[in-house]
């Protein structure tokens, strides 16, 4: 009743204006005097993230719940095969090896939730995944004759003369 009375004494009929009524309120006046409902004690909200940030990630632990949120998405096959994948541990820096630039966007799909799922269950804030792109060496593949000769040649070069004097063709 206290914000009632209030509001009833402080809300007045507003003053005329070029012979109109004002419509609005100020709303300021009127929520300035009444009570606040929530008051937070900051030294207990300091301590408790402070207490989160400071535990250690331990490399068994982290496995262990990685394994469970790959668990959650066995449904998912490209996030699984993700997930399952091997990680690498820096400080509170996860990172993920992708082989696939597809990859980078199922990732990205997943990485808050990921992240949010093990500064949980390991009681660190300062947890992060990320990304990154592996360059693979690709080969060629040789298919046509003259393509296996040529990288044979590459190895031995006396094939290529051995070849001549035989007057053999590698395109029959």
């Amino acid at each position: 009743m206290e914000i009632t009375d209030t509001v009833k004494s402080e809300v007045s009929v507003p003053p005329k204006e070029n012979g109109r009524t004002k419509s609005t309120l100020n709303l300021q006046n009127i929520f300035k005097n009444s009570p606040k409902t929530e008051d937070k004690k900051p030294e207990e909200t300091a301590s408790t993230i402070t207490s989160a940030e400071e535990k250690p990630v331990r490399k068994d632990k982290l496995q262990k719940a990685w394994d469970e949120f790959a668990e959650q998405r066995k449904n998912q096959a490209g996030e699984y095969h993700i997930l399952k994948r091997g990680f690498q541990l820096n400080d509170n820096k996860i990172t993920i090896p992708l082989t696939n630039p597809v990859e980078e966007p199922l990732l990205q799909s997943i990485r808050i939730q990921l992240t949010a799922y093990l500064r949980d269950k390991l009681n660190n804030n300062t947890i992060s995944v990320i990304g990154v792109m592996q360059e693979f060496e690709t080969k060629k593949v040789a298919y046509t004759n003259k393509e296996k000769f040529d990288h044979l040649a590459e190895k031995n070069p006396s094939l290529r003369e051995l070849k001549e004097r035989l007057g053999l063709d590698t395109d029959f």
